[in-house]
């Protein structure tokens, strides 16, 4: 029995949306003339993603958040002692999205024909990322999904809630910068100008900032929609070098380098690497699998080439920790923690302490960047104004002299 997107028009002709499970096309149509529907158009879910998945790499999946929220729910179910089947369809009620509702309605569809959950969801890749089905197979596969389930959960809100931590910490930096370059735009392009006439009429000579301000003015506005034409065009060019794979390492190597960045970047994808190993070898996984599925984790290049290297140690008999040590990317607390797991035979313990470790550290980073970083953006604005301000009033202060 397939899945089945409907589009159709009630009794009073309005426009009504949902999905219907059925053996065929034919079968949905004759159900929906049962309930007074007069079908418009039927898509089957699972080819139609299936499609897209293959013709469309753009097309996004469901969102982190909502993926987050569903394996709370789908946790909580299971743990309550609900089928499979029974979970599904009360996520399918539960659901507000209808993309989302139409990837749960194509998974119960394939388990009903006798797929296992994690096979159903590996229809739908762009919702269901590679690390969550193997670990949703692990828990299958040892009797444990309820506990799979319940970890994948506190893994993917932890995910969440640092993405977010982090992007909230630098919003109102960014509000400030924003807010500092309009202001001080508009104060060259509008009101130094205007000023500037008044001062050039009276015939009397300027100070050198004011001459310096007026002149910066003249070059904004003759010139500024030039130089923001520039810039588009160089951030559009360096996006498409950025394509290249070589060019995009370099550049991220770069990064690496950076005092500030290059911790940050470390951390965020230190956590998600250990979060991700911990989860999936406490799941039962074994670790060169999970090592496997972790690759592709970090989205800095030379730290996921330091995790192919590991995979590849490791595959050959090797330690996780003195793979990662060579590399002289990953924070030492790391891999001490990882080397301590492995003497001891509690590798899944140590990768979720360093886990949390990292994610501890990243957000008592990120507060004290933050807290540095708006002061000083405040009096740097607060300075570019005063200048602005200060070039204006000279001249005044001069004629102010004279006359008296």
């Amino acid at each position: 029995m397939g899945a089945f997107e409907y589009q159709a028009l009630d009794s009073h002709g309005r426009t009504v949306k949902g999905v219907l499970e059925g053996d065929a096309e034919r079968q949905v149509r004759s159900a929906l003339r049962d309930q007074g529907l007069t079908p418009l158009h039927i898509d089957p879910i699972v080819d139609r993603e299936s499609k897209r998945n293959r013709n469309v790499g753009w097309q996004r999946g469901m969102s982190k958040n909502e993926l987050a929220i569903l394996t709370r729910q789908f946790s909580t179910l299971i743990s309550a002692g609900l089928t499979i089947e029974e979970c599904l369809n009360a996520l399918i009620e539960q659901s507000e999205s209808t993309r989302s509702r139409s990837m749960i309605a194509g998974v119960r569809a394939k388990v009903l024909e006798g797929q296992s959950l994690a096979t159903a969801m590996s229809s739908f890749p762009s919702a269901f990322p590679p690390i969550y089905r193997n670990m949703v197979d692990a828990g299958e596969q040892s009797g444990q999904l309820d506990g799979v389930l319940d970890r994948l959960a506190d893994f993917t809100e932890s995910r969440q809630s640092l993405q977010q931590e982090v992007l909230l910490a630098f919003i109102y930096p960014a509000l400030v910068v924003l807010v500092a370059f309009l202001a001080v735009t508009g104060l060259m392009i509008y009101v130094v100008p205007q000023v500037a006439r008044v001062f050039l009429n009276t015939g009397q000579e300027l100070p050198w900032l004011t001459s310096a301000l007026i002149g910066l003015s003249d070059l904004i506005r003759v010139a500024g929609i030039y130089a923001l034409v520039a810039v588009v065009l160089a951030v559009t060019g360096f996006r498409l070098m950025l394509r290249q794979e070589e060019i995009r390492y370099r550049w991220h190597q770069l990064l690496l380098g950076l005092p500030l960045v290059g911790r940050l970047i470390r951390g965020v994808n230190s956590a998600r690497i250990t979060s991700t190993l911990g989860i999936l070898t406490s799941s039962g996984i074994p670790l060169l699998n999970a090592l496997q599925s972790a690759r592709e984790i970090p989205a800095n290049l030379p730290m996921r080439s330091a995790m192919d290297s590991a995979y590849k140690a490791v595959r050959e008999g090797g330690n996780l920790s003195q793979s990662l040590k060579r590399s002289g990317l990953f924070p030492p607390v790391v891999i001490h923690l990882i080397a301590s797991g492995e003497s001891t035979g509690k590798l899944d313990t140590m990768l979720d302490r360093a886990s949390a470790t990292q994610e501890r550290e990243l957000k008592n980073r990120v507060r004290a960047m933050t807290a540095i970083l708006e002061p000083t953006l405040l009096l740097v604005a607060g300075a570019i104004i005063f200048m602005i301000v200060l070039a204006i009033l000279l001249p005044i202060f001069e004629m102010n002299r004279l006359i008296i």
